[in-house]
């Protein structure tokens, strides 16, 4: 099989439940912390396969614009304070720049945030919460110096009434100076809160639709209690190393009962060949994990 990065994947004797054949879909979706995430199973804990979850609409484009469709992401500031917690404001505004306050639910949340930093270090993942007049409010945890992006992913309607997922984002500083943190090289492994995650499946190609697994394992032994996420078991993430072009990874199906893993499924679709950082967001015992990796694309 070939392997997903571009050094042979070998398979590891110390952790139960690599995956060969499995299928991981790259959209990106959001939350508030750091790691990977985007997987799903089904009441037996094995991976549901098929379909998407009900609701995910894919939004179009890349995220890098400000616009699109008629939709406009203002932030009330482009500044972050350096080194202490901040409140982000802004708005999605419509047409005649007023301000958006009708918006769908995607994956239990009106309104998924990112900020992560041009080295694709300091992730952060939340859920806005929005005032009457359509301001929206995420409370940043503290950043480094260095330029940022911050991204907005949600769904709204046109005059028409039909649904319009989209990815917004705008440039953001934090002043100062600090030193930038190089990529992590690619891996099919990577462990965060003492647990392991290990990826499976063929190469990816860019633009290619293939199959990619995260597999979860914990002392050597295949994890089986994954609590529901976001209606998932996993929340994935993909940030392009060269232009932070975003990715939403859909999971296949949704979560029921606290018994997910070990293998969680997806579907890969990633648009840009190069390097990825993947972040992989996942629950135990009620803490959320975020884990992060970076993918090869071709």
């Amino acid at each position: 099989m070939p392997s997903l990065l571009r050094k042979p994947f070998r398979r590891s004797t110390t952790l139960i439940g690599v995956v060969t054949a499995a299928g991981l879909l790259v959209t990106a979706c959001s939350g508030n912390d750091s790691g990977m995430s985007g997987m799903d199973h089904g009441t037996s804990g094995a991976p549901v396969s098929g379909q998407d979850m009900p609701g995910m609409a894919m939004p179009a484009g890349d995220g890098l614009a400000a616009e699109s469709a008629g939709f406009r992401f203002a932030p009330e500031t482009t500044s972050l304070p350096a080194g202490q917690p901040s409140a982000f404001r802004f708005r999605i505004t419509g047409a005649g720049g007023a301000a958006v306050t009708a918006f769908q639910p995607e994956q239990t949340k009106l309104m998924h945030f990112y900020l992560i930093r041009t080295d694709l270090s300091g992730f952060q993942h939340l859920h806005p919460v929005m005032a009457a007049d359509g301001t929206w409010t995420a409370d940043l945890a503290a950043a480094q110096p260095g330029t940022y992006r911050a991204y907005t992913q949600f769904t709204t309607k046109d005059s028409a009434g039909k649904d319009v997922p989209l990815v917004l984002s705008r440039q953001v500083t934090v002043p100062g100076d600090a030193p930038g943190t190089p990529l992590p090289a690619a891996s099919a492994m990577t462990t965060v809160d003492g647990y392991t995650l290990t990826l499976g499946g063929d190469k990816l190609m860019a633009g290619m639709s293939h199959e990619l697994t995260v597999t979860v394992s914990k002392d050597g032994k295949p994890v089986t209690d994954l609590q529901p996420y976001l209606d998932t078991y996993a929340h994935l993430t993909g940030f392009h190393a060269g232009d932070q072009a975003f990715a939403h990874l859909h999971p296949h199906g949704k979560a029921e009962g606290d018994h997910g893993g070990p293998a969680l499924k997806f579907e890969a679709t990633l648009p840009k060949a190069g390097d990825w950082r993947l972040f992989v967001q996942f629950q135990t015992g009620g803490v959320l994990h975020t884990a992060a990796v970076t993918l090869a694309v071709g």
